[in-house]
């Protein structure tokens, strides 16, 4: 999990803040960042996150610790205002705050449940079965399974699309460090480069849009930032991949998509596109565009299952069910849940502690002092260490003031600064794990200046045509 040092956890800490909704009096808004309240809710929540950061080494999923940080923090503030005879303004607070979660849980929800879908359907099996039976060069492998990474991230997320990639380089090249680590870097980079011009590719982007900072068709002003971000590294590595076509096993088994597979497919871009319109035409929230995307997949499951009754699918795909058994509800069962309860606790925790009035302390010292291209800059690293979804929510509840092109600014470095580490995103950590021993912490900190060299590129090109 994350790795984090003393000095980043304190500017980490002093990003998070709330701004004053309208419904409440700015006046009556209890200033306790001095008060021991304040003092005692940034303990828990420091405390928390260093469980987080542990998870990997005790084995606590990281839903826990935030989620009871959340609690106790919201009874702290509530205890002083109860006192004060103003219980209505945390009530409004706990509100905002949920209601900013509750969005964010159906949207991912959906999605997750089309990925699981798609998955039970082999469609990314057949995809990778495709590109090892080709019998591609290194080189090539490692320039397609990059590319496809960043072509794919922006549709399904980035941590899927990174271990569907990764499965592919293993296939092929297993017990090869010197191409298995410069393709995982790869990867990596692709899939928070291609997430990062998209609202779909990254929470952080998701949140961005959600939150109308930025619109739908001015994500793609950062597709060529972006493009820099993954070219200029992979570019750097590609002299250091060894020569050769890797040897696949005459054992390999074909797959197939599943019957549906494609047109489920199908339906999850309906869905995106049923969002996008519900956003940018009606002026309703996107989530409920997501929603009614869920419906198109519940009725396909329905004739999914209907035809299962006549025609079983007796296609071959390592884990999957029959199309009879096909189950809508099986696959939101397998939605990340601990993920979704972890945002839950950072989105309360971070307004709880945005409540207490760390705002203004924060705003004035970050983005007044060092000025927003420096701060927003800062953004991108920060998220190298420490997730970058609390980075994000901090920034877009502090909502300083400054020009758009640094709102874009700050949606590509909360994106694409988390490649920096292996430990900076959740595809780094994902793919530590997948290819354990030959994808290590130490192999990725090896390109980071190379990263960095694309990530300040990336800024320049930003600025350049932005700006």
């Amino acid at each position: 999990m994350k790795i984090t040092l003393t000095g980043f956890f304190c500017l980490y800490l002093s990003t998070f803040s709330i701004p004053a909704w309208s419904q409440a009096n700015a006046s009556d808004i209890l200033d306790l960042t001095s008060h021991w309240v304040g003092i005692t809710a940034l303990f828990i929540f420091g405390l928390a996150y260093l469980f987080v950061i542990l998870e990997e080494k005790i084995h606590l999923r990281k839903s826990k610790p935030v989620l009871l940080a959340a609690g106790l923090i919201w009874i702290l503030i509530a205890i002083i205002y109860n006192s004060e005879g103003t219980t209505d303004l945390v009530e409004e607070g706990i509100k905002h705050n949920f209601l900013e979660y509750a969005e964010l849980f159906f949207f991912l929800l959906v999605a997750m449940t089309y990925i699981n879908s798609m998955l039970e359907r082999g469609v990314f099996d057949a995809l990778r079965n495709w590109l090892v039976k080709k019998g591609f060069s290194y080189r090539t492998l490692f320039w397609l399974t990059g590319s496809l990474a960043f072509v794919i991230s922006p549709i399904a997320d980035n941590l899927t699309t990174a271990l569907i990639m990764c499965a592919v380089v293993l296939a092929v090249g297993n017990h090869k460090p010197e191409f298995v680590a410069p393709s995982c870097i790869n990867i990596v980079v692709g899939a928070n480069a291609g997430g990062a011009f998209s609202p779909f590719g990254d929470i952080t982007t998701l949140m961005v849009w959600q939150k109308g900072v930025v619109d739908f068709t001015e994500f793609f002003h950062l597709f060529f930032p972006s493009l820099v971000n993954f070219i200029i590294p992979a570019a750097l590595m590609h002299f250091a991949l060894p020569h050769g076509k890797p040897t696949i096993s005459d054992g390999e088994k074909g797959v197939e998509v599943k019957f549906g597979g494609l047109i489920i497919v199908g339906l999850f871009l309906l869905t995106v596109i049923t969002a996008i319109c519900f956003h940018n035409f009606l002026h309703i929230p996107p989530v409920f565009g997501m929603m009614m995307g869920l419906a198109y997949l519940k009725f396909f499951g329905f004739y999914l299952r209907k035809k299962g009754h006549s025609q079983k699918d007796h296609t071959d795909v390592p884990g999957g069910h029959h199309t009879g058994e096909f189950d809508i509800f099986d696959k939101i069962a397998q939605s990340e849940w601990d993920t979704l309860f972890f945002f839950y606790g950072v989105i309360l925790s971070v307004g709880g502690l945005g409540f207490i009035g760390y705002l203004g302390l924060a705003s004035n010292v970050i983005y007044g002092d060092l000025g927003a291209t420096t701060a927003n800059t800062l953004v991108g690293i920060l998220s190298a260490i420490v997730d970058n979804i609390p980075v994000m929510f901090a920034v877009l509840t502090m909502n300083p003031d400054m020009p758009h092109v640094q709102w874009l600014l700050v949606t590509f470095t909360a994106g694409v600064g988390g490649s920096l580490l292996s430990i900076g995103s959740a595809a780094g950590v994902a793919l530590m794990g997948q290819a354990r021993g030959q994808y290590t912490f130490f192999s990725h900190l090896k390109w980071t200046p190379a990263i960095a060299l694309g990530y300040a590129a990336g800024i320049w090109v930003h600025f350049l045509i932005n700006g």
